[in-house]
């Protein structure tokens, strides 16, 4: 069911990136998206569920990922700028 929430989810706003309170149709995707990063970062994530997660563009270090965007804003103002 949560599976097919996020994929719900990912056609209505274009991403995976769930945030961790948000609910959807009275689920609490967040919570369960989070739930499957911590066992994945544990080894306890089965791989079947690993690669439907991966094929629908799941991310897994969100604070990596939160920190690579923000870096390639910087680049880019950096270029745009000159300083």
């Amino acid at each position: 069911i949560n599976f097919r929430h996020l994929l719900k989810f990912q056609q209505r706003v274009g991403h995976t990136n769930v945030p961790a309170t948000h609910e959807e149709d009275g689920n609490k995707l967040g919570a369960w998206l989070n739930t499957q990063r911590q066992q994945r970062k544990k080894g306890k994530l089965d791989k079947d569920i690993e690669i439907r997660l991966n094929n629908v563009g799941v991310v897994w270090e969100v604070l990596s990922e939160q920190w690579e965007n923000n870096f390639q804003f910087l680049v880019r103002f950096q270029q745009r700028e000159g300083h």
